[in-house]
């Protein structure tokens, strides 16, 4: 949750900007205020199906809020985050609306709507379900978040929850207690470790299973081998009820979950209000220098008129090279410009590069089979195949991009300390995007028109060898034979002129469809990345505008303070070093808010 401290401190700091008529140094101190104002920590659920998702949010609040059952899937994602009372909510966004639309449910009735069962494909085009619940473990700012199995990178739900990872905290990667990691999980787990700062892993069902053990030592192997670096919590949600229910302290212990829970209070809810500390601290130590500069200044002059000329002489460089950062030709500006053109060059080809080898795999495949008798396997196959391009893709794309910003942020400051921006990359996916792969119409050739077909090459041959057979004084009916041999031979034309359009239609069905793909995900990746230039652009064209303001402030109020007359330097001198004063006290504040941290959460219970 936000830091009271640090709220109350960019306060300050913002009337201090307005006092000090510095407007262009409060834009960033609102940024840093809209920041600690959202108090939500999310943790994504994510895993294979039926691993236990639902069951283990349903664990860690002690509610049944998702539904969970042996032949129920979930099919929307449930946000479940603390609210005075107990609600339920169905949240669909569109693109045109700028709020979302909220609709009031009873919490008892969520399965009708979350679950496979009630609400099949999601077919009620629910953006996802929030759930308010009066729990202590929420109370700091938790959010879990419930997602439907992601099946790998390869479907649709897999693309779409790696395209929520970075606008996550931390992510479970849940797995049940029946067999090791498989190749998916470990695959999608190394994709999650380069969009989330915090992964962890958790082992449900131990109370099922009672070689979990040796799961988890072979889980433990395939992450080391994998150079995945994450903790493995072995849990047990039906122990951890049953001990919450009895109030059962042996129990709770036997379930798992007190591990699980201090992680997620120490390692990802402390760790997000160190973050939002630190960053605080920096932005107003920023700005608390920037105001003092010209203080300073003034006030050097004030006290030894002598070092006016050095003074200005220092200032006036420092100015120009602030003002050549503003510049275009600058060296950050040029690195930006074509990093990102470079980006936009290679994230396009890689995209394109993956989609064609796909499309040569599809179409040899079609050759070798007839589609209308494997088009629902093709089709699957093809599926996956596209959203894990797709999900390869924006992996790459955003690791680039922060790449990128490090790259513009070590030419701007030249290995000065400087603030980073917040990159963002949430992207829908191509869920519901792209239309599915469009099936061939199967033209079947039935009984009476194969008779039919057999008949017109039959007639025709019958005819030519009957006529041929009259010159040698046969009957016309000599040529019965060759007639049904060529009336066969029709026939097998036509089918196999059938199974080359059906081939052609299926081809032609892939190409579209890799078009489409092409299209709207290589739009969405040339989107996040202007927005990831304009992000950076603004960022440092900022910082470039506040130093050159200072700087340039600091030389005015030099050159200034030799206009002071004797008679009012002595108050100039004591009024500055009170105003000094008051930003040195800001300053020091800022420094106490990382140094003079809160003792840290304790891990209660969810009750």
């Amino acid at each position: 949750m936000a830091v009271p401290a640090a709220v109350e401190l960019v306060d300050l700091a913002l009337k201090a900007t307005t006092a000090y008529e510095r407007p262009d140094l409060g834009g960033r101190l609102l940024q840093t205020r809209k920041r600690l104002a959202d108090p939500d920590v999310r943790v994504l659920i994510v895993g294979e199906f039926k691993q236990g998702k639902s069951q283990l949010v349903n664990a860690l609040v002690n509610a049944p809020v998702c539904p969970v059952d042996d032949d129920v899937a979930t099919a929307v994602p449930t946000v479940v985050k603390y609210a005075e009372t107990t609600k339920a909510e169905l949240v669909r966004e569109s693109e045109s609306a700028d709020s979302a639309e909220r609709t009031a449910v009873q919490a008892t009735q969520l399965a009708q709507h979350v679950s496979e069962a009630g609400n099949p494909g999601n077919k009620a085009l629910i953006s996802y379900a929030e759930v308010g619940l009066p729990r202590k473990l929420l109370s700091g700012g938790l959010v879990l978040v419930d997602t439907p199995g992601v099946g790998g990178l390869g479907s649709a739900h897999g693309a779409a929850t790696m395209s929520a990872l970075p606008g996550a905290d931390a992510v479970l990667l849940v797995s049940d207690a029946a067999q090791e990691y498989t190749a998916p999980e470990l695959e999608f787990l190394d994709a999650a470790m380069k969009l989330c700062p915090n992964v962890a892993c958790v082992l449900t069902k131990t109370d099922l299973y009672p070689h979990w053990r040796r799961i988890e030592e072979l889980d433990r192997g395939h992450l080391r081998r994998a150079g995945v670096d994450a903790e493995i919590f072995p849990v047990s949600s039906v122990l951890r009820l049953h001990a919450a229910k009895e109030q059962d302290t042996e129990l709770m212990d036997e379930s798992g979950f007190k591990p699980l829970v201090d992680y997620l209070l120490h390692k990802v809810v402390a760790q997000s209000d160190e973050l939002d500390r630190r960053s605080t601290s920096h932005d107003v130590l920023s700005v608390a220098e920037q105001l003092s500069s010209g203080m300073k200044a003034e006030l050097s002059i004030l006290e030894d008129p002598q070092k006016v000329n050095a003074l200005v002489e220092d200032l006036t460089k420092a100015k120009a090279r602030a003002d050549e950062l503003k510049q275009r030709s600058s060296r950050w500006q040029i690195t930006l410009n074509d990093g990102v053109a470079d980006l936009q060059s290679d994230i396009g080809y890689d995209l394109r590069d993956r989609l064609r080898t796909i499309g040569r795999e599809a179409e040899q495949l079609i050759d070798d089979s007839d589609p209308a008798e494997v088009w629902e396997q093709f089709s699957d196959w093809f599926h996956q195949q596209i959203s894990s391009a797709a999900s390869a893709n924006f992996v790459w794309a955003a690791e680039r991009a922060r790449w990128l910003a490090a790259q513009v942020a070590e030419h701007f400051a030249a290995g000065a300390d400087i603030a980073m921006p917040e990159l963002r990359f949430d992207d829908e996916g191509i869920a519901g995007k792209v239309d599915a792969l469009t099936k061939p119409e199967v033209e079947k050739l039935t009984r009476g028109g194969q008779l039919l077909k057999g008949m017109q090459g039959g007639y025709g041959g019958m005819l030519m060898f009957g006529m041929l057979g009259t010159l040698a004084g046969l009957p016309i009916f000599a040529g019965a034979p060759a007639g049904v041999l060529l009336g066969i031979k029709a026939v097998r034309d036509e089918k196999k002129r059938m199974l080359q359009k059906r081939r052609s239609d299926a081809k032609n069905g892939v190409r579209k469809h890799i078009d489409e793909v092409t299209f709207q995900v290589g739009k969405d990746s040339t989107d996040m990345l202007r927005r990831t230039q304009r992000q950076l652009r603004d960022h440092f064209s900022a910082l470039a505008e506040e130093m050159s303001t200072s700087i340039a402030a600091s030389v005015q109020a030099a050159q200034n303070a030799l206009k002071t007359n004797t008679s009012g330097r002595e108050k100039r001198i004591k009024d500055l070093k009170a105003e000094l004063a008051r930003i040195d006290g800001m300053a020091q504040r800022a420094k106490a808010l990382v140094s003079d941290r809160r003792p840290a959460v304790t891990a209660g219970g969810a009750a």
